[in-house]
């Protein structure tokens, strides 16, 4: 970092002073970057996780009415098979 002070003079005497800061460029973007980010794959852990939890659901339920059928469907053979003897 450097700091540059000039003083001009003016052919009447009157000074004028400038005075010019170097300063470093920030250089904070990333930990905003990284911020965003982690929150996004929370997000998306949240909602893949919904996701699954919902297909498990939906082929338990799939899977428990198939057997409820072929439950109800051995007892009209069993009927049927007992109606012929």
């Amino acid at each position: 970092m450097a700091d540059e002070i000039h003083e001009t003079r003016a052919p009447d005497g009157t000074t004028h002073t400038t005075t010019i800061i170097d300063r470093e460029p920030r250089r904070g973007g990333g930990l905003g970057f990284g911020l965003i980010l982690l929150v996004l794959i929370a997000v998306a852990g949240f909602v893949a996780f919904q996701f699954l939890a919902n297909e498990k659901t939906e082929t338990g339920a799939i899977t428990e009415a198939a057997q409820k059928v072929g439950d109800a469907a051995q007892d009209v053979g069993d009927a049927a098979q007992k109606a012929v003897e």
